[in-house]
C-alpha cells in the first residue's frame, strides 16, 4: 500500500508517494528526487557509501526507511555546500585530491562533516572511531589528512572555491 511522506532534503520540501512503505531513504533520494551523489554500496549499512545526514547525524540510507525522514532535516552531498561556497570538507577533499575512483567519497564526506560538527579539531583516534566507512581503493590516509585540513579551514573560514586558472 503506497505511503505519502513529506521530506525536507537540502532545505527543500518534497511531497512523495512511496510505493513501498519500507523503501530505503537512499532510493527515495536517488530515484524519486534525482539526487545522485548518495551511492548504493552494499545494501546492508556496512560500507557507508550511502551515508547522508538526518538531523545532522550520519545515517546509512540504504537501510533507513524513507518514511522515518518525515519531520527531519535530511542533507545530501548536494546540500552540503555550493561551488561558490563549498563546505570545508568539500574544499579539503579537492585540495588533498582524496578520491581515487571516488565512488565512496560522498559517504565519507558526509560522515566527516558530521564529525567536524561535533568535534571541531578531531584527533586521528577521533577519526578512526567515527569514520567507519570503507574505501576499496585505500584512500584512508588522504581522507584523514583532508579531515584535518577541513577542520583548519572551518576554524579559519578559509574554504574557497577551487577555480582553475587560465583554463587549467
Amino acid at each position: 500500500m503506497p505511503v505519502k511522506v513529506t521530506l525536507t532534503v537540502n532545505k527543500t520540501v518534497h511531497h512523495l508517494e512511496l510505493e513501498d512503505p519500507e523503501m530505503p531513504l537512499l532510493w527515495a533520494i536517488r530515484d524519486l528526487l534525482g539526487l545522485k551523489a548518495t551511492k548504493f554500496g552494499c545494501g546492508k549499512a556496512a560500507c557507508g557509501a550511502c551515508t547522508l545526514l538526518v538531523d545532522g547525524v550520519p545515517v546509512r540510507s540504504c537501510s533507513y526507511p524513507a518514511r522515518l525522514g518525515k519531520g527531519k532535516t535530511i542533507t545530501t552531498l548536494e546540500g552540503l555546500g555550493t561551488q561558490a561556497e563549498p563546505h570545508p570538507v568539500q574544499q579539503a577533499w579537492i585540495e588533498e585530491i582524496v578520491p581515487q575512483c571516488g565512488y565512496c567519497q560522498p559517504g565519507f564526506m558526509m560522515a566527516a562533516a558530521a564529525l567536524l560538527k561535533r568535534v571541531s579539531n578531531p584527533t586521528d583516534d577521533d577519526i578512526d572511531q567515527n569514520i567507519l566507512n570503507v574505501c576499496r581503493c585505500g584512500t584512508h590516509t588522504r581522507i584523514r589528512k583532508a579531515i584535518h585540513k577541513a577542520a583548519t579551514l572551518a576554524q579559519t573560514g578559509q574554504a574557497q572555491p577551487n577555480t582553475p586558472e587560465d583554463g587549467a
